[in-house]
């Protein structure tokens, strides 16, 4: 399938865009090589962030190869459960995740089941993994959400005049390209992260700063997206990002406090 996007805001394009291609008879698709250069990015960099907390890189596999199918299989179910209409006359349907359909949120969520299980198994700090962790999904996610450019989906409410506005050609509609918004927006929070690593004061608190800043991120880019995920009349994803804002933030604080009366009391 093929596409053609501007931005005339930026003066950029036509851009004839193909979501996949053909090798050696097979069709590979643009989306799924992203994904993987995103996992594979986002391993390298979490490595050496794991070598200085203390965690091995026998550890730190473990809980990819935990995490990647409990990451997808909740990122479908997730999509799923707030999509149901469109599953519930067929239920096979539900089983055809290569026609698209998953959801970040629940992949997070997923990723951070296995990985809680993995370290009480282990008896390992799941604060530190977690914080290790932080990285690498921010990566997946700066990576991954380009997948989306490349197959005309996640955009945002039609406009005319945003700076960033983005045209999609067959469709005849000029749309905000919340992927591009998100993947910019966690580029910075993932620069800010590494900044804030060198003011951490507990295990947990970068995963907690992570959660809570892209929290508030998202609710607002959700805010623009055109096919958000609807429970009743409110998007899903920004009452569960409005969630992670509060009970991170609070955390946070709660952690502080703690750090410091502990430093007082010694």
């Amino acid at each position: 399938m093929r596409h053609t996007v501007l931005f005339p805001g930026l003066g950029i394009g036509p851009l004839s865009i193909k979501n996949n291609f053909k090798f050696f008879g097979l069709t590979i698709h643009w989306y799924g090589i992203l994904i993987a250069l995103g996992l594979v990015l986002a391993y390298l960099f979490a490595s050496k962030k794991a070598k200085k907390r203390g965690i091995s890189q026998d550890t730190l596999l473990d809980v990819v190869l935990w995490g990647l199918p409990s990451a997808v299989v909740c990122a479908r179910i997730y999509y799923v459960v707030f999509s149901w209409d469109s599953y519930k006359d067929n239920l096979l349907d539900v089983f055809k995740i290569w026609g698209g359909g998953i959801a970040i949120y629940g992949a997070i969520i997923g990723a951070c089941i296995s990985t809680l299980i993995y370290c009480h198994i282990k008896k390992i700090s799941f604060k530190s993994v977690f914080d290790v962790g932080s990285f690498g999904l921010l990566i997946g996610q700066i990576v991954g959400r380009w997948g989306n450019f490349i197959n005309a989906e996640a955009y945002g409410s039609r406009t005319e005049t945003a700076l960033f506005r983005m045209k999609l050609v067959e469709k005849g509609i000029t749309v905000h390209p919340t992927f591009l918004y998100e993947s910019f927006f966690n580029l910075l929070l993932f620069i800010f992260l590494n900044i804030y690593e060198k003011h951490q004061k507990f295990d947990g608190e970068l995963f907690l700063v992570y959660i809570t800043l892209y929290g508030l991120g998202r609710f607002f880019i959700e805010g623009m997206r055109a096919d958000s995920l609807m429970w009743g009349p409110v998007r899903v994803s920004q009452i569960l990002a409005l969630l992670c804002v509060l009970i991170g933030l609070a955390l946070i604080i709660t952690g502080r406090i703690k750090h410091k009366n502990n430093i007082v009391n010694n």
